[in-house]
């Protein structure tokens, strides 16, 4: 018997789809997958993130960009205002404010995971008063209390876990990135919504505090004079903190309802702390 090979009928091997179009249609089905699966989890971390209990956050803050008090004296002051401030906040079970120093010129301060706060050097020496003072750390402690930090950093990390998916080596670098210097900071962006929130509690505390607000819209102002004698440059407080004029506005309108109120002034040490 004689065997030999049959031939392969015309077109088996042929597609009416140009392999390009197959090759699209593929990369953008799977591109918009992630693109769907990111958003929900997007909208999972923020609703989740803050039912993680407090003491897991303090376990997972990785870095605080501080540095040495540069006296005791002013370490014990700013706890203490922090103390005051947090009493009033009804903070959760075993929520603890820690406030550290960076003797950095920025004009900044922003709240981290597991409680604490950083105030750089530039922005306190621009503290006209304790009122003010008392503005930005009630407001910190609220982005605290709110459990703010987590539920950024909680979005942040549903990026890094699509990123993964799409590249591993990538995902790999964004995880070293996190738990580095400026990782965390990067990740801790907050919202306008966030911002309100936060503003909203530090009034209410304020008023608890002092009986008034008075003095609060000084700090916002001199930032605001500062940013302009430069020319437009922004001060890293005011990308932090958007919207500086209608939270002056918002401030006044309260003041105005308030002439008598006292301020309370800052230590008469405080400007030799900063030296």
């Amino acid at each position: 018997m004689e065997y030999s090979n049959q031939e392969i009928p015309e077109g088996i091997n042929y597609s009416r789809t140009h392999p390009l179009k197959e090759f699209f249609i593929l990369t953008f089905g799977v591109l918009g997958s992630l693109l769907v699966l990111f958003f929900v989890l997007t909208l999972l971390a923020d609703k989740i993130a803050h039912l993680i209990p407090f003491e897991y956050e303090k376990d997972m803050n990785a870095f605080v960009d501080a540095t040495d008090w540069p006296d005791p004296e002013m370490q014990s002051y700013m706890q203490g205002l922090a103390d005051s401030l947090s009493a009033g906040m009804d903070l959760p079970d075993g929520m603890e404010i820690s406030v550290h120093y960076n003797d950095s010129d920025i004009v900044n301060a922003y709240a981290t995971l597991g409680g604490n706060v950083v105030f750089y050097k530039g922005l306190l020496e621009k503290m006209p008063g304790e009122n003010a003072l008392a503005m930005v750390m009630a407001h910190e402690i609220a982005h605290v209390k709110s459990r703010h930090p987590i539920r950024s950093l909680g979005k942040g990390v549903v990026l890094m876990i699509v990123v993964s998916m799409v590249s591993s080596s990538v995902g790999d670098a964004m995880v070293g990135n996190v738990v580095g210097n400026t990782g965390v900071m990067a990740l801790l962006s907050f919202s306008r919504s966030h911002e309100e929130e936060a503003d909203e509690l530090a009034i209410e505390q304020l008023t608890r505090l002092y009986g008034h607000v008075r003095g609060a819209e000084d700090l916002f102002k001199a930032i605001k004079e500062s940013s302009d004698a430069l020319s437009g440059y922004e001060l890293p407080f005011l990308k932090t903190h958007p919207d500086i004029d209608s939270r002056i506005e918002r401030i006044e309108a309260l003041s105005t309802r308030q002439e008598g109120a006292t301020l309370t002034p800052l230590p008469d040490s405080y400007s030799g702390w900063l030296e």
